[in-house]
């Protein structure tokens, strides 16, 4: 799908439900609204989606949303290549998704050509706040990701993570 396309189905659509809906409080019947409204401009959205305020997605066609996920306020999403939420999924306030990083060429970051990798979260898994999820992860089942981590690396089902970088802190 081409630029203009994306953006005319995609990004403007989400970025204008977003700015109409943003100033409603996060009270559940709004979280349920937003989710929602949201849903039909996002690459694809299970039933029960739940959205809190000042969420930012840069292409949501390449956002994938299960069963019953809850985004709390102010997350990022840059979806270069695809970012998957699998079912029961629970999404903290401030944390940054980004499916994409920097390469560097002529000593420099700035004009480095970008490089996608998908990030799957898999069913049930709870992500504190202030997190960080870098390109090319995988977090397994049932896991617990503390405040304040840095996700640079995949892990199995049923771990508790945390630290910068994260690391397995005990199975759960």
């Amino acid at each position: 799908m081409n630029g203009l396309k994306r953006i005319l189905r995609y990004d403007l659509p989400l970025h204008f439900i977003l700015l109409l809906t943003n100033w409603l409080p996060d009270l559940i019947i709004f979280i349920r609204l937003r989710g929602f409204l949201a849903s039909f401009f996002i690459g694809s959205c299970d039933k029960n989606f739940r959205l809190g305020r000042n969420v930012t997605f840069y292409n949501p066609k390449n956002i994938f949303i299960g069963k019953n996920v809850y985004i709390a306020y102010g997350n990022w999403f840059s979806a270069g290549e695809n970012i998957a939420l699998e079912d029961e999924t629970i999404i903290g306030p401030y944390n940054v998704f980004a499916s994409s990083n920097h390469t560097k060429i002529n000593n420099s970051f700035r004009f480095g050509k970008a490089k996608n990798k998908p990030i799957k979260i898999m069913k049930g898994t709870w992500i504190g706040a202030n997190c960080t999820i870098t390109a090319g992860i995988t977090i397994g089942k049932g896991c617990l990701i503390a405040a304040n981590s840095s996700v640079i690396k995949s892990f199995a089902d049923n771990l508790m993570i945390a630290g910068v970088p994260a690391k397995i802190v005990k199975e759960i």
